[in-house]
C-alpha cells in the first residue's frame, strides 16, 4: 500500500520529522489510556469524553443543592461545589490512566443522599463523621479492590436484592425531588399532601420536568444539564433564580477538606454506616460498568469484563481522595453510556471528560445561581431510570418479592436507605429459611442478618 499524500511540499526531513512525533504521540497515548490508532480515533475520543462530561455536569449544580440542607451545620455550599470538581477530575482521571476506560466518575447520586438526609439530619450525625466513614469505606474499597473478600461480599447478595436497592433508591431520590421543590409537603392529617403546584419552586420544577422531558424524547445531547440551565432561566421572571455572574474563581475548598472525626471511627455506628456506604458503591460500580460495556459490546466473548479490577480499584482511589476534599462518594456513572455510545473506547474520552470538568471549575457563580425548583426535575427523572430495575425483580417468588418490597418501600417511607437495606436483609434470609430454600442462602449473607439484627436490638 502506497502511503497517502496529503499535498505537503515540506522537505523529506521535515516529513520525517513530523512521523516521528506523530508517532511519538501515539505511542503516549497508547502507553497512558490504552489509545490504539488502528482501532481508535482521536477526534471520537475527545468528543465522546465532552459528551460524557455534558449528561454528567448536572451533578455540578445538583450536588451544592442537596447540601445547602446541611448549610446551618457548617457545611459551605461553594465549598462542595469546588470538592465535586476536584473528587470528579481525581477519580475520572484515575479511571483515565490506570484502568484506561472511558468512564467518567463524579460523586454519586443517591449516595450524596445517604449523606445528607440519612446520616446527617435523621441518625443525627455531623457531616464531619459522614466524611470520616466516606474516608474509611473507600481505604476499605481498596482493600477489597485488591483481594478476593471483594468477590464474595459482591457475590453474597442476592441479585433480587440488589436490583430492589436500585429501585428503592430511584424512589428515595425523585421523593427528594418531589419534596425539595415543594410539589409534595407534609400534612399533619396525612402524612403528606399536594402542595400549592401553581406558583413559586413547585411551578418551576413543573415546568423543568416537562423542558428536560421534551429533551430526553428528542435524545438532545446533554439533556439533563441543558434542562436544568433552561429551566434556571424561567426562573428568572418568576424570581427564584438569582444571576451574581457566570465566570469567577472556585470557592475556596478549605472549610470541608480534611474535616474528620477520628475519634469515632471504632463505633458501631460507624461501622454500620460504612458498611452501607461501601454496599452502594461496590454494587452501583459494578452494576454500571457491566451495563455500560455490554451496551457497548465491550465485554468479552466467554463473558469475562476487561480490566474490572482496574475500574473497580479507580473508583475506589476516587472515593478515598474525594473524602479528602470534602465530597460526597464518588462512583462511576452510568451516564458514561452517552460518551461510549459516541464511539469512546479508551482512557483518552475519560481524560477529555476530566478536562472538561477542570474548566467547569471556573463557572462556579453559574452553578450556584440555579435554585432547588430547577435541579429537582432531575432528581424526579434520575429517580425514574432508578427505578426502571423494578422490571427485574422476581414478583412470583413471595421467598424473594417479599424482601424486594420491604426493601424498596421501607426506603422510601422510612427515608433510610440503610434500614431499607438491613430489613430486606433479614426479611430474605428469614423467608428463605422458613422456605427451605437453602440454596439462596451463604454463610456471608446470614451473617450480615445476624449483625442487622443485632444492631436494632441494641443501638
Amino acid at each position: 500500500m502506497q502511503p497517502l499524500n496529503y499535498g505537503c511540499s515540506c522537505p523529506k526531513s521535515n516529513r520525517t520529522s513530523q512521523n516521528t512525533h506523530i508517532t511519538h504521540t501515539i505511542m503516549v497515548l497508547q502507553k497512558l489510556f490504552g489509545f490504539d490508532s488502528t482501532k481508535h480515533n482521536v477526534r471520537t475520543e475527545i468528543m465522546a469524553g465532552l459528551t460524557s462530561f455534558l449528561t454528567m455536569a448536572y451533578i455540578l449544580a445538583v450536588n451544592p443543592q442537596i447540601f445547602s440542607a446541611l448549610a446551618e451545620q457548617g457545611m459551605d455550599t461553594g465549598a462542595v461545589f469546588t470538592a465535586t470538581v476536584i473528587a470528579s477530575v481525581i477519580g475520572t482521571m484515575t479511571m483515565a490512566c490506570y484502568a484506561k476506560l472511558p468512564f467518567g466518575l463524579a460523586p454519586g447520586m443517591g449516595l450524596n443522599a445517604f449523606f445528607v438526609y440519612n446520616v446527617c439530619l435523621t441518625m443525627g450525625y455531623t457531616w464531619q463523621f459522614a466524611l470520616t466513614a466516606i474516608l474509611l469505606e473507600g481505604i476499605i474499597f481498596i482493600i477489597l479492590s485488591i483481594t478476593k473478600v471483594r468477590s464474595l461480599i459482591i457475590n453474597a447478595i442476592p441479585l433480587a436484592l440488589k436490583e430492589a436497592i436500585s429501585v428503592g433508591l430511584g424512589l428515595f431520590i425523585a421523593s427528594l425531588g418531589l419534596k425539595n421543590s415543594h410539589i409534595i409537603v407534609d400534612s399533619s392529617s396525612n402524612l403528606m399532601e399536594l402542595g400549592d403546584i401553581l406558583t413559586g419552586p413547585p411551578l418551576l420544577c413543573i415546568i423543568g420536568i416537562f423542558i428536560t422531558a421534551v429533551l430526553l424524547i428528542y435524545r438532545v445531547k446533554g439533556a439533563m444539564l441543558l434542562g436544568i440551565l433552561l429551566t434556571a432561566l424561567v426562573g428568572i421572571p418568576l424570581g427564584l433564580t438569582h444571576f451574581d455572574g457566570i465566570i469567577g474563581m472556585p470557592p475556596d475548598v478549605s472549610p470541608i477538606c480534611m474535616q474528620f472525626e477520628w475519634n469515632k471511627i471504632f463505633t458501631l455506628d460507624m461501622a454500620l454506616v460504612v458498611l452501607t456506604f461501601l454496599f452502594f458503591d461496590m454494587f452501583d460500580t459494578i452494576g454500571t460498568i457491566i451495563g455500560v460495556m455490554s451496551s457497548a459490546g465491550m465485554i468479552r466473548k466467554d463473558g469475562s469484563i476487561p480490566r474490572i479490577d482496574e475500574a473497580l480499584l479507580a473508583d475506589a482511589i476516587a472515593t478515598t481522595a474525594g473524602a479528602c476534599v470534602g465530597a460526597s462518594t464518588t462512583t462511576t456513572y452510568v451516564e458514561s453510556a452517552s460518551g461510549v455510545g459516541e464511539g469512546g473506547k479508551t482512557g483518552l474520552t475519560a481524560c477529555s471528560t476530566a478536562i472538561a470538568f477542570l474548566i467547569a471549575l471556573f463557572f462556579a457563580p453559574l452553578f450556584l445561581a440555579i435554585p432547588a425548583g430547577a435541579t429537582s426535575p432531575i432528581l424526579i427523572i434520575v429517580g425514574l431510570m432508578m427505578f426502571a430495575n423494578v422490571r427485574n425483580m422476581p414478583f412470583k417468588d413471595y421467598a424473594e418479592s417479599i424482601p424486594c418490597f420491604i426493601t424498596l418501600f421501607i426506603t422510601v417511607m422510612a427515608a433510610s436507605i440503610s434500614d431499607g437495606i438491613f430489613m430486606g436483609i433479614i426479611s430474605y434470609v428469614t423467608l428463605n429459611i422458613i422456605a427451605q430454600k437453602w440454596e439462596r442462602l451463604n454463610p456471608t449473607i446470614v451473617f450480615l442478618s445476624i449483625i442487622f439484627v443485632l444492631r436494632y436490638i441494641f443501638v
